[in-house]
């Protein structure tokens, strides 16, 4: 009986208003759709998935510059973040900006880099994706709980872990799942 008497004191006025407000029943509907579209897309993007530009060469070839991606920023409450995704996180340094690079190391790992190559746990990493080389040298280091590395795939041009450190998993966003433009570049990230 509670939600009868809730409806009637409060829904019914609710909508006698909205009606006099906009008397025409098609403009009516037309605002009430464009509002709750509205409200979707806000939650759907803050949520569910979202879209990014990709402003500079440091991932190529896998991404383009100017190529546009979509996060899907869930996926990683479902699952662990795993090497080799290709996702968005906020730059620690200012989380107001975005990055895409390559995850490459995982917390308590063991990460070096000998003239160019990865090197996880004792053992070389083969990166087919890696087709512009350099010969940066790192140590030997462990990698920080609820901490990752972030590697661009063109590492002469990428700013990256080597150079700012680790990548937060707070500051994750999530893994890049699809290009979609430009559309003759439509599909799958890996």
């Amino acid at each position: 009986m509670a939600l009868r008497e809730w409806w009637a004191q409060f829904i019914v006025p609710a909508v006698k208003i909205w009606e006099k407000v906009i008397p025409i029943a098609w403009l009516r509907e037309a605002v009430e759709t464009l509002g709750w579209a509205l409200v979707l897309a806000l939650l759907l993007r803050t949520f569910v998935i979202q879209a990014f530009w990709i402003p500079s060469g440091s991932m190529l070839p896998t991404l383009l510059e100017g190529d546009r991606v979509l996060v899907c920023k869930f996926e990683y409450l479902i699952r662990s973040p795993r090497r080799g995704d290709i996702f968005v996180f906020k730059y620690p340094m200012d989380t107001k900006v975005d990055y895409v690079k390559r995850l490459i190391a995982l917390p308590g790992d063991k990460f070096e880099i000998r003239q160019g190559v990865v090197w996880i746990n004792d053992k070389e990493v083969t990166e087919p994706y890696v087709k512009f080389h350099d010969t940066y040298t790192l140590p030997a280091v462990r990698v920080p709980e609820k901490s990752y590395v972030a590697l661009g795939d063109n590492r002469p041009n990428s700013a990256d872990s080597r150079f700012w450190g680790y990548v937060p998993e707070e500051n994750i966003r999530g893994p890049v799942i699809l290009r979609y433009w430009p559309l003759n570049r439509l599909g799958l990230v890996k």
